[in-house]
């Protein structure tokens, strides 16, 4: 399966995909970038693996507007992998053939145990030729590196900048106040063990044995009827307030460590909280987070550099999308 999925990134930018829904174009172009052409293909078998997914999650017009929005990205993608492309050749580099060889070595080492004869079956197995994988993989290494050549590697980055990054995201690097918690649920529309006053009074009489030093766990593991955390003991681990309705997040943050809650009622069901223990809200300081902050405004200072390299292309082309 390892091997599959990696070839078949490898392979994303080809029309290996011709199958499709009878309602859709089989094949055709998509775009035309100077004297290039894309196809519909292509565009599909970026996005083969994703699309499945959301076919999967969504349906009707939800389904068929979320998957216009991810072709049209695969498709500006490919357009500017397109462009960038050209303009390698048209400077006239070259990529030597070590590089390329080197690449696929790689490949054959992690992927393939080194085995170069499962590589090549594999390959084969996908309908490729080592020679056109080559080509796969050459392209791959002139895009990388064309635009790593326009990304600038000396910016820097002032203390100042730094400071107010951190001051504007400092929700980021803040943990919010968090308890872990043990809870007994119970529902009004299952049996009460023939108990007068239904679950209530049940739910009464667990918490009067967990106030007597009944173990909390196990009377989770007897009575609880959430399913999810039943045979866990009742067990909601380290939460913050968001983990809980509001109405509940109030009463169980409210508790001291080791406290037992009272018979909380929300709609049909009954609820006993315990907290194990707590952890006030913290924020890291600048100085904990500086190194990854400055790293954050290069990698955004150099994806702008990119940007405004790949827009010049664009605004030099002939670029023709098809609907």
């Amino acid at each position: 399966m390892k091997r599959l999925l990696v070839l078949t990134l490898c392979l994303a930018v080809l029309p290996l995909i011709r199958v499709v829904a009878q309602s859709e174009v089989i094949d055709g172009i998509a775009a035309v970038v100077n004297n290039d052409v894309i196809t519909y293909s292509q565009v599909r078998e970026v996005i083969g693996v994703q699309e499945r997914m959301l076919r999967d999650s969504y349906r009707g017009e939800e389904l068929a507007n979320r998957i216009k929005e991810m072709r049209l990205r695969a498709l500006k993608d490919l357009i500017d992998r397109q462009l960038i492309l050209q303009e390698f050749k048209k400077r006239e580099l070259s990529i030597p053939d070590y590089a390329i060889e080197d690449r696929i070595q790689q490949i054959i080492r992690t992927e393939f145990g080194g085995d170069r004869s499962a590589f090549v079956r594999t390959l084969r197995a996908q309908g490729y030729t080592v020679a056109r994988f080559k080509e796969i993989t050459r392209d791959q290494i002139i895009v990388f590196e064309m635009k790593r050549a326009n990304m600038k590697k000396d910016s820097v980055v002032s203390p100042a900048q730094v400071q107010a990054y951190y001051d504007k995201h400092k929700a980021d690097y803040t943990t919010p106040e968090q308890i872990k918690l043990r809870m007994i649920v119970l529902r009004e529309d299952d049996d009460a063990g023939g108990l007068p006053g239904g679950k209530q009074a049940m739910a009464e009489e667990i918490r009067a044995k967990l106030v007597s030093g009944a173990d909390f766990g196990r009377m989770a593991q007897m009575y609880s009827e959430d399913s999810t955390t039943q045979e866990v003991d009742g067990d909601w681990g380290w939460i913050d307030r968001k983990t809980l309705s509001e109405a509940l997040a109030s009463k169980a943050f409210a508790l001291r460590p080791g406290e037992i809650s009272e018979v909380i009622n929300i709609g049909s069901s009954y609820y006993i909280m315990m907290v194990e223990a707590r952890k006030n809200a913290s924020t890291k300081s600048i100085s904990e987070v500086r190194d990854e902050i400055e790293q954050n405004l290069i990698r955004q200072e150099e994806n702008k550099q990119l940007e405004r390299w790949l827009d010049t292309l664009r605004q030099n082309a002939y670029i023709k999308i098809y609907s």
